[in-house]
């Protein structure tokens, strides 16, 4: 039996996603053209609801955005907010760019909900100013961390920081604390660390 015809990287990028996909593990929020309210509402519940099935990786399509104003999408935009509120709310453990129009998300086990919660009951009232994992750091390195959290969420296309921003460092600080070698210097290694990071969004 003959293939469906593909043509062109878009064409065998689009047959890729089909077979790890499918339909069911795919958004597509381009063909339906939502606002962005309607977009950001469409996404958390599927979110939550493939969280329920345990679908592991699902794909969102939101499209560039070429036909918008500015040519920024404000459905890309809208979708990106919904998982920086997913991820604190352990619905995803991340999501990624797929291409210039789609994100892979990895879905969190419903496990991590209920774990979160409990962690956020033990917590007291008033909350620090400061995330606890940060406080300790010295203005000048929290300072180089609050850039570097700018420029990846610039890459990503959130231009309201908002709340995202301290989620951001959290994820970079994490993220670039478990390249520090045992014996070393923490503070100047992480500053180290920040700069090289940097130099990757130059």
């Amino acid at each position: 039996m003959a293939g469906r015809r593909v043509s062109g990287f878009s064409g065998l990028q689009q047959a890729f996603d089909e077979v790890r996909f499918g339909n069911s593990r795919t958004l597509n929020l381009r063909t339906s053209l939502p606002t962005a309210s309607e977009a950001a509402h469409r996404v958390e519940n599927w979110l939550r609801q493939h969280q329920a099935l345990k679908s592991g990786e699902v794909l969102v399509i939101t499209g560039r955005g070429n036909n918008s104003e500015g040519g920024v999408s404000v459905v890309r935009e809208a979708a990106i907010r919904v998982f920086h509120d997913m991820r604190r709310k352990s619905v995803i453990t991340e999501f990624v760019e797929h291409t210039t129009g789609s994100f892979v998300v990895s879905l969190a086990p419903m496990s991590a909900i209920a774990n979160a919660a409990t962690a956020r009951d033990a917590l007291p009232v008033a909350a620090p100013a400061s995330p606890p994992t940060l406080a300790s750091l010295s203005a000048d390195t929290r300072q180089l961390l609050r850039v570097l959290a700018e420029r990846s969420l610039d890459t990503l296309g959130v231009r309201e920081r908002g709340p995202f921003l301290e989620d951001e460092m959290l994820r970079l600080f994490g993220s670039l604390a478990g390249t520090i070698k045992a014996g070393e210097d923490r503070e100047p290694a992480l500053r180290r660390a920040i700069a090289a990071a940097m130099n990757d969004y130059d």
